[in-house]
């Protein structure tokens, strides 16, 4: 599969969205970009490195405990779901509450949007 022409590759150091199932993050979104990154998969039969799309969330202060200060989302499914809340005005307004079920690839995610405390 192809990435949407026109995405640049998002420069490192990469911080993948990775969470156990049945866990849950409440994040708050600054602002995002899309972009692609190199992957070497290592499932069996997987090609020795594949170009993907990413969706890099750039966090407020204080949800997350370690720099840098966003995600990378990789999840197809996940950013299926975020990504019209993104394009939409307001969203920093707006909690996100992603809880994944599941282990990759076949885990599944669930967006709830809240208000701000």
């Amino acid at each position: 599969m192809s990435v949407s022409p026109g995405l640049r590759e998002l420069p490192g150091p990469y911080e993948i969205f990775d969470i156990g199932s049945g866990e849950t993050v409440r994040v708050r979104i600054r602002s995002f970009e899309r972009g692609t990154m190199l992957i070497h998969p290592t499932y069996s039969g997987a090609p020795a490195e594949k170009r993907i799309e990413v969706v890099r969330v750039h966090l407020y202060e204080g949800y997350k405990d370690l720099p840098p200060q966003y995600y990378d989302v990789t999840s197809k499914t996940l950013n299926a779901q975020l990504l019209p809340h993104l394009y939409a005005p307001g969203f920093q307004e707006r909690l996100f509450v992603i809880t994944k079920y599941g282990v990759a690839p076949k885990a599944r995610f669930t967006l709830e949007l809240q208000p701000l405390p």
